[in-house]
C-alpha cells in the first residue's frame, strides 16, 4: 500500500501518541494504518507499507484485536486473514475508555477498597494518611460512576453535552457546588 505525505505523518504521529499514551509504537501505528485503509489489509501488507517485522506486525494485530479496535475479515479468492479497524470515532473512544476502565481502573479500585478496609485496622497508619487514602478511592468511584451515567448517554446527546463545554460550568455557577 502506498501511502501519501500526509497519511505517513499521520500513522508516525499517532505512532509518537500511542508511547506517550502507554501503547507500543508499532501497535498505535498499524491501528492509524487500519483507521486510514479504505479496505482490509493482511498482515504482509502492513508489514511491508509500514517497513516493521512480520512478527511484530502479528503481535501487535493479537494486541489491537484485544481491545477491540481491529477485527479479523476475510476476502474472497484469499486465504489469508485481513484486518479492519474501527472507523467511527465515537465507538474507537468508547471502546478504549471501556477498556483502560476495565484494565486499569477497576483493579485499582479493588486494592484501593481492600487498602481502605484494611486502614481501619491498622495502628502504623495516622488518620491523615487514611483520609488521604479514601479520599483517592472516592475520586476515582466518582469518576468510574461518572463514566457509567456517561456511556448510556446515546451519541447524539453525549455530543450535544461535550459542544457545551463552558457552558455547563456557568450554568452551574462559579462554585460548582
Amino acid at each position: 500500500m502506498e501511502l501519501s505525505p500526509t497519511e505517513q505523518k499521520y500513522i508516525l504521529h499517532w505512532g509518537e501518541m500511542g508511547t506517550r499514551w502507554g501503547v507500543n509504537r508499532t501497535v498505535a501505528q498499524i491501528h492509524a494504518l487500519l483507521f486510514l485503509a479504505n479496505e482490509p489489509l493482511n498482515a504482509e501488507e502492513i508489514a511491508l507499507t509500514l517497513a516493521v517485522a512480520r512478527s511484530n506486525v502479528s503481535n501487535s494485530l493479537k494486541e489491537l484485536q484485544s481491545w477491540g479496535l481491529v477485527r479479523v475479515t476475510h476476502v474472497m479468492g484469499d486465504r489469508r486473514d485481513h484486518f479492519l479497524a474501527l472507523h467511527d470515532v465515537w465507538e474507537i473512544f468508547r471502546v478504549i475508555m471501556e477498556e483502560r476502565k476495565r484494565r486499569e481502573i477497576d483493579p485499582t479500585l479493588s486494592v484501593l477498597r481492600e487498602c481502605a478496609i484494611e486502614a481501619e485496622d491498622d495502628k502504623k497508619i495516622s488518620p491523615a494518611t487514611r483520609q488521604r487514602m479514601g479520599e483517592v478511592l472516592g475520586f476515582l468511584e466518582m469518576l468510574g460512576d461518572s463514566y457509567e451515567d456517561y456511556k448510556r448517554l446515546p451519541q447524539p446527546l453525549l455530543k450535544r453535552f461535550l459542544k457545551m463545554g463552558g457552558k455547563v460550568a456557568r450554568l452551574l455557577g462559579k462554585e460548582g457546588k
